[in-house]
């Protein structure tokens, strides 16, 4: 049972249970370690069922017991056939804990089996104990600064928890450009200039949150473009470069299109004007041409008014800036003058304003006005040259009609032969088209199939191809698998002692396999002997028999003459009823020894279940239900 309580103990600290290393067998199992195992195994069985389920045992008796049918009920939830109880947890044996904790075992996950068999090198075995700190600490509730013990310090850091902000990094080797395709002088800036990572953001906060957003970004974008390769660009039949260079001409395509729409001129927008203008001149300063003051630009009919009425002959500008020069006040005025002169002037330029606001005003109405007038007049004048175009129509063809009516036989019997002769001409040309028809009907049909097989091709290479990524990616798992299990067996066997040969555990290994065969052979031996032994008496019994009831019956027959052969005949009977009564003895013996035997075997397994430790425990915990009980019962009567 040794090398059972191991494995056990392997699987349960695998399941995530702490077992000290001092425990080696079930047998050292306390209550606490046994309740804590099966609650830990129920929650990765079930976890709705074990996170109800508390894996410390409280100090009440009653919660306790509590506890222990909770537990026992789970058990017997999930199929376990045997005994159990409070007492399996409280006052526990090994033999039922043994199969207790057996059947719990089984009904793991195969998750949890198959961790054990993953290879355990250098770099998982510090993995795994990164993630067993990081469990540990994750277990622990977070206490705020002024609540936390000395004990604390070392799990939950006292510093300041920062935001998570993250900045533009530059990076001399990323995902997306190989550094092979680099050009010398970006080499060069990334070796003599470049500041160190950690000396990029202005924050050193911000180092981890930076580091961790560029590596999120890098791996985003390198698993976008593979799964648009895979999707799309497999199916294009480029190399990947010139799949990335014909996107690139594409979109390029698409920005000036957009830009070219973007700088056409709108009637409906009358604020475009200036944007469109700007995009005129980007788009010429792209194409390489020059603007200048002689280039005639087109314009609509409200700028050249806008251009009439607010633009100038120069002489008149000229004397209208003579007379403003003139008008404007001498030195010698005094400032009042200049104040009440200027208060005038601005209520008489108020006064106009208002006056060409209001103008405006009505001239913008009758501009609406008459926009929709000029709108309703011309949908008419489109109705009316639409209905003119079609009695033109229909007065044409009258008017033809009314040509052919003075020669009407004549014009019938023409029109008929050209009818006939149209007819036969259809029928001509279709006679052609069905012997030009068959032929290229074949052809289609024959380059259909031909570009459906091509496709059929096509679609299962591509299947092919993908299957055989599938492969390559299984296939460096595997080989990443193998050789980290390769690394995991080296290191196990450098830390093996080299003073040992193999040759010693062979004849190790030969002498148990001897010792079994012969124990194997003493057993058919035995058992041979035993049948043997069991014919002999079999044979023995029945001749006994027989030859009683031979003899019986031959000393009876004289009996009945002879006086003294009747004494042999009583002393006959007697002799085989002692015979019968000293066989049924030895039988009995037999018996007896054998249930001594188990009577043993018995006594043995309940030392084993250590009943005197255990009727030990029930009478103290026996005790302190009573004080329990007492205390409460004190408790009522106080209240």
């Amino acid at each position: 049972m040794e090398e059972v309580d191991r494995i056990l103990i392997h699987s349960l600290r695998q399941a995530g249970i702490d077992i000290d290393e001092d425990v080696q067998s079930v047998k050292q199992f306390s209550s606490e370690l046994i309740v804590q195992a099966v609650v830990r195994c129920l929650r990765v069985i079930d976890p709705a069922m074990g996170n109800g389920l508390s894996p410390m045992l409280p100090p009440g008796m009653s919660a306790r017991f509590r506890v222990g049918m909770s537990l026992a009920q789970a058990c017997q939830d999930l199929g376990y056939k045997g005994e159990i109880g409070y007492q399996t947890f409280l006052y526990s044996n090994e033999p039922e804990i043994r199969s207790l904790l057996m059947f719990l075992v089984e009904k793991l996950p195969r998750e949890r089996a198959e961790v054990s068999d993953q290879p355990a090198g250098k770099s998982a075995l510090l993995q795994k104990a990164i993630a067993a700190q990081i469990k540990a600490q994750l277990a622990l509730p977070w206490l705020p600064p002024s609540c936390r013990l000395p004990m604390h310090c070392k799990t939950q850091s006292p510093g300041p928890c920062h935001s998570f902000h993250a900045q533009p990094l530059s990076l001399p080797y990323s995902l997306k450009v190989p550094a092979k395709k680099q050009s010398k002088e970006v080499k060069e800036y990334w070796r003599e200039y470049l500041l160190p990572v950690t000396s990029q953001p202005s924050r050193a906060a911000s180092v981890p949150a930076s580091l961790l957003e560029n590596h999120v970004s890098e791996l985003s974008a390198a698993q976008e473009w593979e799964n648009e390769w895979n999707s799309q660009g497999l199916l294009s039949r480029l190399t990947p470069e010139d799949y990335r260079s014909r996107k690139r001409m594409r979109l390029q395509k698409r920005i000036e299109e957009q830009l070219r729409v973007a700088a056409l001129p709108r009637p409906d927008t009358h604020n475009a004007t200036r944007s469109t203008s700007d995009l005129s001149e980007l788009l010429n300063s792209f194409a390489g041409a020059t603007t200048g003051g002689n280039v005639l630009t087109k314009g609509t009919r409200f700028t050249h008014s806008e251009k009439f009425t607010f633009t100038q002959e120069p002489e008149k500008a000229a004397q209208q800036m003579a007379a403003a020069a003139s008008a404007l006040p001498s030195s010698h005025q005094s400032e009042e003058d200049l104040k009440a002169q200027q208060e005038a002037e601005l209520s008489v330029l108020q006064q106009l304003l208002q006056q060409l606001s209001v103008q405006m005003e009505e001239v913008g109405g009758d501009i609406r006005q008459l926009t929709v007038s000029i709108h309703q007049v011309s949908d008419e004048l489109k109705q009316k040259e639409v209905r003119n175009l079609e009695k033109e129509n229909t007065i044409r063809v009258k008017k033809q009609a009314i040509n052919l009516l003075p020669d009407a036989e004549n014009n019938l019997i023409k029109l008929q032969s050209l009818v006939e002769a149209s007819s036969k001409r259809v029928v001509h040309l279709a006679s052609q088209w069905e012997k030009h028809r068959a032929p290229l009907i074949d052809e289609h049909r024959r380059l259909k199939e031909l570009c459906s097989n091509r496709e059929m091709e096509s679609s299962r290479k591509l299947s092919d191809i993908k299957d055989l990524h599938d492969k390559i990616r299984q296939s460096a798992e595997e080989a990443k698998k193998k050789e980290s299990l390769h690394k995991q067996l080296i290191t196990e066997y450098e830390t093996l002692p080299k003073d040992v040969s193999r040759s010693a555990y062979t004849m190790r290994i030969l002498e148990i396999v001897g010792n079994i065969k012969k124990q194997k052979e003493e057993i058919t031996k035995i058992l041979s002997d035993t049948k043997d032994l069991q014919k002999e008496i079999n044979g023995l019994t029945g001749k006994l028999d027989r030859t009683f009831a031979v003899t019986d019956e031959l000393v009876f027959k004289d009996a009945k003459k002879d006086e003294s052969v009747r004494k042999s005949y009583k002393y006959l009977a007697a002799l085989h009823e002692n015979c019968t009564q000293l066989i049924q003895t030895i039988e009995d013996t037999g018996s007896i020894m054998r249930e001594i035997r188990d009577l043993e075997e018995q006594i043995e397994t309940e030392n084993g279940k250590k009943t005197v430790s255990n009727l030990e425990k029930i009478l103290d915990d026996y005790k302190a239900i009573r004080q329990e009980n007492s205390a409460l019962a004190a408790k009522i009567r106080e209240g």
